[in-house]
């Protein structure tokens, strides 16, 4: 898919009735950028629900962020030493990072893995904060149920938009109006912007005559 930016914006604008600061247009930018290169996203009220899961999850800043408290007072906000592939020994605090607040020793080791990074998110946990390895864990973990069972595919497909239980793809029921929401306005501005591909081009009959060999065998 493509989108027309301009037009993204200027709806994306008028829909939410938003003053978007410089971090927030950079943060749309790399994720709408990220959404057109990703060709496991091929149907828009997917994008629109994943652009709605970051606008709740990152607080509207559109850009990878620690989870506030950084999970004081909940089990994965414990330090948990871990044995890296390098055979060396880490303390890490696994709370929320990156679009969707990756949380869990388990969930890093698994996604750091699936993006391609070995053990590198494992070992790092702060890459999760990285924007391109914060969409690929997003993706990844959406379209595949890694973060609940739940996937993309199961609420959204065909004729069937379920926009209040796509959020147990994240987060059971939690605020799943307030995303519902977002996710309709951000429905409708991706409609609003998506370019038409242009059709392939048709062949051209070829004018090479045959060469001496071709004639004399015909």
């Amino acid at each position: 898919m493509k989108f027309n930016h301009k037009t993204f914006f200027d709806q994306y604008k008028k829909a939410f009735n938003a003053t978007l600061t410089q971090g927030q247009v950079s943060g749309l930018e790399s994720i709408l950028t990220s959404i057109e290169q990703d060709p496991g996203i091929t149907d828009v009220r997917w994008a629109a629900y994943m652009l709605a899961t970051v606008k709740h999850e990152c607080a509207d800043k559109w850009q990878p962020i620690e989870e506030y408290g950084k999970g004081r007072g909940r089990r994965y906000g414990n330090p948990v030493t871990i044995t890296g592939s390098d055979g060396k020994k880490y303390t890490n605090v696994y709370y929320g990072r990156g679009y969707v607040q990756l949380t869990w020793d388990y969930n890093y080791k698994n996604l750091s893995t699936a993006i391609g990074q070995g053990d590198a998110m494992y070992i790092n946990p702060a890459l999760a904060l990285d924007p391109s390895d914060a969409y690929k864990v997003m993706s990844y973990g959406m379209r595949n149920g890694t973060f609940t069972g739940k996937k993309l595919a199961n609420y959204i497909n065909g004729s069937t938009c379920d926009y209040k239980n796509a959020r147990r793809i994240i987060n059971g029921l939690d605020q799943w109006q307030l995303i519902q929401g977002y996710a309709q306005k951000l429905q409708s501005v991706l409609q609003a912007s998506l370019e038409q591909e242009a059709p392939p081009a048709a062949s051209q009959p070829s004018n090479e005559q045959p060469d001496a060999t071709d004639a004399a065998t015909s």
